[in-house]
């Protein structure tokens, strides 16, 4: 025992100063509804990482609607991100994808980050949707750090959600359980909203001022969002980057035959698959077959989906609250968000209308056509230089782009603040943003600075003999 315990006190002296090496951290703490969280005091903000938002979605839940998560006794260390979904990463396990993950991957993924200023109180806040085409990325990644926001007065809650056809899939065994089916990504989003709302007050939050934003996909979430009954109330804004996408319902019997054709090629007995046999497959198959890697629209189940947000516009039944919506002008879909902004409102609620225009010097070759798709991602939340821009080889990041994207996310920071009945707000130095009517046709266009424009004068996308992106 005596040379055992010498060894341990050898090895702790040898392992000391590796240990003394590490910086140190200040702790922060937060109370949830399901206990206490311990994050990161960093920069002048607080950071609580890997904070579950559910139960994870794995065996007997997996393509269930979200659960609460467990509680837990004691502090619960929320220092760092926990895996992404479930999505194709390169073989390398070191380059990022397509949606800028690589390496591990988790089916217990349902996870949230919190940026929030210290000593926050009624602070506005924000839910982000990661964009990558729905069967990829995750809400950890550079580009959505919120430090920024959070140093601006706002709180900024990143989500992982349901990737692939993990978070879209339909088959008549899985409808014989007789719960909400198909839509599990979108589910996960009002978790999500469910959790912020019941939340918001532990980290100083106004659980009345909640800005449902995404990209890309994530802008197409919250499309589909404008029109789910039992989203309504637990958001007051939305914000729709580069997602304005206007798609026709999916009855539930069309998406049970693509999920039937699905157990098919993944080796299961079609419409006669089992709930166990599906549920046996391992998240890494259902990924790596080309038939479900990419998943499934959400169908109109009658439970939790109950229409297409293109026809509860056209009747003026969506979801009526203050909507930031637009695209980047070297990529198609600003005629769609024109007609967003122009269809939602029917209560009163405003809609801002932008196009974002500005070309960093350093990629000027490389986007001949303008900003690409997701280009202004690391504007809006001024996260150039968490953003993989700030590791790239093509690298060239100047000062005038900071200075663009400091005045980029004040307009985003200024939405997020403004009360719900505004019809315009101050941003930018003092650039006043009016809501968009078909009247005005006003829309903002971000240069170096941003303009006013008449939203007719701005094509919906590059010329077509030009790429979209490079």
């Amino acid at each position: 025992m005596k040379r055992y315990c010498a060894g341990l006190l050898v090895a702790s002296m040898l392992a000391a100063p590796a240990m003394a090496q590490q910086p140190a951290v200040k702790t922060v703490k937060a109370t949830v509804d399901s206990g206490v969280l311990v994050g990161e005091a960093k920069e002048g903000v607080n950071v609580f990482r890997g904070v579950p938002f559910a139960k994870p979605p794995v065996g007997s839940l997996r393509w269930k609607a979200p659960q609460k998560p467990d509680k837990w006794l004691g502090d619960r260390a929320a220092l760092a991100f926990e895996p992404p979904c479930p999505q194709p990463v390169n073989a390398d396990q070191k380059t990022a994808n397509g949606g800028g993950v690589a390496g591990v991957q988790s089916e217990d993924c349902l996870y949230l980050n919190v940026y929030a200023p210290p000593n926050a109180s009624k602070a506005p806040i924000v839910l982000w949707l990661y964009g990558g085409a729905s069967y990829l990325g995750a809400g950890h990644l550079g580009s959505y750090d919120g430090t920024s926001n959070a140093k601006a007065g706002v709180i900024t809650i990143p989500i992982n959600y349901r990737l692939g056809a993990l978070g879209t899939f339909s088959h008549p065994a899985l409808s014989k359980e007789g719960g909400p089916t198909g839509g599990y990504a979108l589910m996960d989003a009002v978790a999500a909203l469910e959790w912020v709302k019941r939340n918001a007050a532990a980290f100083g939050g106004d659980p009345d001022n909640i800005t449902l934003a995404g990209q890309s996909a994530g802008a197409a979430m919250v499309v589909n969002l404008l029109s789910v009954p039992s989203a309504k109330g637990l958001y007051q804004k939305a914000v729709i980057e580069s997602g304005a996408l206007l798609r026709p319902g999916i009855t539930q019997a069309a998406s049970e035959e693509d999920g039937s054709k699905a157990a098919t090629a993944l080796g299961l007995a079609g419409k006669d698959a089992t709930v166990a046999q599906l549920r046996s497959i391992s998240a890494q198959t259902i990924v790596a077959n080309p038939v479900t890697r990419a998943g499934f629209g959400a169908p109109n189940d009658g439970k939790f989906k109950t229409a297409a947000t293109v026809d509860a516009l056209n009747a003026g039944t969506e979801i009526d609250v203050p909507v930031l919506i637009g695209s980047n002008n070297g990529e198609g879909g600003f005629d769609a968000a024109r007609t967003i902004a122009k269809l939602s409102g029917d209560n009163g609620a405003g809609a801002w209308l932008y196009n974002f225009a500005y070309v960093p010097a350093f990629r000027k070759t490389s986007w001949k056509s303008g900003a690409i798709h997701s280009a202004e991602i690391m504007f809006a939340f001024d996260s150039i230089d968490t953003s993989s821009w700030s590791v790239s080889p093509t690298g060239g990041v100047d000062a005038n782009d900071r200075a663009v994207a400091k005045l980029v996310n004040s307009c985003w920071v200024a939405f997020y603040k403004m009360a719900t009945n505004a019809k315009s707000f101050t941003c930018a130095n003092g650039f006043t943003w009016p809501a968009y009517t078909d009247a005005s046709d006003e829309a903002a266009q971000f240069l170096d600075k941003p303009k006013l424009v008449k939203s007719r004068t701005i094509p919906n996308g590059p010329p077509p003999a030009t790429p979209a992106s490079n």
